[in-house]
């Protein structure tokens, strides 16, 4: 089965055309950052606006590098939730259109289902059930999956945790501005580390008092924000780079700890790792020694698969056409599209796998 998948959530337009959920044919990214940077942020109407302009040419880009075309493929995926509205509404709407036009079946892709989804090009074996952290500039979220075939065909979710405030990519775009960096950053942040001293600052990890296994970054931005505030030398070099490895240090940990405590309480095989601060080179490294000291399997995608891609959503996308998963060209965007509505893991409790 060859799909087209289509990802226009936030600010990457992406087109991409895979063969059976693994082959990549063709995966074409085009990024926004240049617009943004600007502004220290995603602006919404802008991307929405860039969307219109690109969203034709990535997809006739992705057919070129691919040496097919729309009569070539078998099924069309694309993302209709969460993310922006406006961004959202480009590349689903022009998914529909070409769908109608040539009478193709159209998948509608959870965004976050996606970057799970990233993990089985490079781990089309990973073992199941696993614990899969979602981390990105948007979504801090926790799951607990399920295979009802041994592998990704057909997976099943449910929420173990999520972010209770900023997601960590926030966290770290925010402080990378409190600090004097540009937009994005946490590719800044995590190079900048490298060279600092992860113990000069402490920060206090946060508990949640209900001990459900959430996750919360407020806290250390605020603690950021308090000691520049203080001392106006932190945005400067050596004690800047001291500060970007300690507060690094502090959000890998809180990450994994959490995951760790879900995994003792859930027993997975594995554990898998994907959305953008994914990226982050210590999140990784801290992840896959932690993982093997506990027994467990760990997989992550390539970079380019961490960041918004199209050729998840074709991956997810495949994986649902085949169910016979389809959707009319009624179905509509929905920015707070939720891929485990209400199963949530209780303190001292263990679902059954």
């Amino acid at each position: 089965m060859i799909v087209l998948g289509i990802e226009t959530s936030c600010d990457e337009t992406a087109a991409a055309i895979v063969k059976d959920g693994r082959e990549i044919l063709a995966n074409v990214i085009y990024s926004q950052v240049k617009t943004h940077t600007p502004y220290g942020g995603v602006v919404p109407e802008l991307a929405s606006r860039e969307h219109l302009l690109k969203i034709r040419p990535i997809v006739e880009q992705a057919f070129a590098d691919a040496g097919l075309g729309l009569d070539d493929i078998d099924g069309i995926a694309a993302t209709s939730g969460p993310g922006l509205i406006g961004s959202l509404l480009v590349g689903l709407t022009y998914a529909k259109a070409l769908a109608f036009s040539k009478r193709k079946p159209l998948a509608a892709v959870n965004h976050i289902e996606g970057h799970i989804y990233s993990v089985s090009f490079e781990h089309p074996a990973a073992e199941f059930p696993a614990l899969a952290l979602v981390v990105s500039g948007g979504h801090t979220n926790l799951f607990w999956v399920e295979s009802e075939t041994g592998d990704f065909r057909h997976l099943k979710y449910k929420l173990v945790g999520k972010t209770r405030d900023d997601a960590a990519g926030e966290a770290y775009d925010k402080v990378a501005k409190l600090l004097g960096l540009t937009y994005p950053g946490g590719p800044i942040i995590d190079r900048l580390a490298k060279t600092g001293n992860r113990d000069a600052f402490r920060f206090t990890i946060p508990k949640i008092s209900d001990r459900a296994l959430d996750f919360s970054f407020s806290g250390i931005k605020t603690a950021v924000l308090q000691m520049v505030k203080e001392n106006e030398k932190l945005k400067e070099d050596p004690l800047r780079l001291d500060l970007c490895a300690s507060f690094q240090e502090a959000v890998v940990n809180m990450l994994w700890n959490t995951t760790l405590k879900a995994a003792e309480r859930l027993r997975p095989h594995s554990i898998m790792l994907s959305g953008g601060v994914a990226a982050n080179s210590r999140l990784r490294e801290v992840f896959a020694e932690r993982a093997a000291g506990a027994g467990l399997k760990f997989y992550y995608p390539k970079l380019i698969f961490t960041t918004d891609n199209a050729a998840m959503i074709a991956a997810a996308g495949t994986a649902k056409l085949m169910r016979g998963e389809t959707v009319g060209i009624d179905v509509n965007a929905d920015p707070n599209l939720r891929l485990a509505v209400s199963d949530r893991i209780l303190p001292n409790k263990r679902w059954k796998s």
